[in-house]
């Protein structure tokens, strides 16, 4: 299915066969539909995407403003489990009769088993997947996973428009990087504009070695990752830590890395398969909270975490 569509991309003139060809390697590395993929890639814009699969199925396609404007009473007419299990949202309903917005509307199977599970007749539409997973947080709390913030904004805050922007330069420039340095690179610059200090560490058994850094020099260090420390906590959590580095035997080594105490810092693991191989430790220096938003940083962590997988893919490919 995904080739006949791509051939019908081709027809309609949206994209080139080297266009084409991008996004399906690119699809490799990052997953999600074709469709989001050239919206991400710019390529297409979303309103076009939806217009393209409305032509291709042959099938209806939700109205953007009927979807972002759903009465409380049609989402209550599915529960959070069933739209979340399904990945569906209903945004209409006459009698028995239930709109249902929908990535798979060609799933008959599926469609059978919600008119059975829901009591509703299901009346499905076709919605892209940036779309119809924004909709499913909106109204029923479903995160999305990082890759999925779109590229436009839906709710039209302009703060999210303006860090939408930004998450898709980064997401450009992480695209194009060659060697893992790059990456590197990248993380430090972007953190800049949350935090006055930052580093990365590279972890190797029970090591935590110096990588690079902004403002404070960690090229020289190394030291034992002790089992009461800051360090152990993340690598055995895989999540990060956020608060000050405590005066303790364990973090004694990595503190005179920092030059003392900070008051306030996160250290954010990024993790590929199931192993930390690195981390990225920032602050606002000695008696400074980091007072901006350091929700950034962990997107730009999840960006280089894919970075460094797309690597790892475009080795072992070179390799063959």
């Amino acid at each position: 299915m995904m080739l006949k569509f791509g051939e019908a991309l081709v027809k309609e003139g949206l994209v080139t066969q080297d266009q084409l060809r991008q996004v399906l390697e690119r699809q490799v590395v990052f997953g999600g539909r074709i469709g989001t993929n050239l919206v991400e890639m710019g390529l297409v814009t979303e309103n076009e995407l939806t217009k393209l699969l409305s032509k291709y199925l042959r099938i209806k396609s939700v109205d953007t403003k009927e979807l972002l404007e759903v009465d409380e009473d049609t989402i209550l007419s599915i529960s959070p489990e069933i739209a979340n299990h399904y990945k569906i949202v209903p945004f209409k309903k006459d009698k028995k009769r239930l709109h249902v917005a929908m990535v798979d509307v060609k799933d008959f199977g599926m469609v059978d088993e919600l008119r059975f599970k829901t009591g509703y007749d299901i009346i499905p539409y076709i919605v892209s997947e940036i779309r119809l997973l924004f909709a499913l947080e909106k109204y029923y709390g479903v995160k999305r996973d990082l890759r999925y913030i779109s590229v436009f904004d839906l709710d039209g805050d302009p703060k999210k428009k303006d860090e939408s922007q930004e998450i898709k330069r980064v997401k450009d420039e992480f695209l194009k990087v060659k060697e893992r340095g790059e990456v590197a690179a990248i993380v430090l610059k972007e953190s800049k504009r949350v935090a006055a200090r930052s580093a990365l560490f590279i972890v190797r058994k029970d090591v935590l070695q110096g990588w690079a850094s902004h403002t404070f020099d960690v090229d020289d260090f190394k030291c034992k990752i002790e089992t009461r420390s800051v360090i152990s906590e993340v690598l055995s959590r895989r999540s990060y830590y956020r608060g000050p580095v405590v005066d303790i035997p364990g973090n004694k080594e990595f503190l005179s890395a920092l030059g003392g105490a900070p008051e306030d810092t996160i250290l954010l693991p990024i993790v590929i398969g199931d192993r930390v191989v690195s981390i990225l430790y920032a602050d606002n220096g000695m008696g400074n909270v980091l007072s901006s938003n350091v929700n950034y940083l962990e997107k730009i962590i999840s960006l280089a975490e894919l970075s460094f997988e797309m690597l790892i893919v475009r080795q072992k490919i070179a390799d063959l």
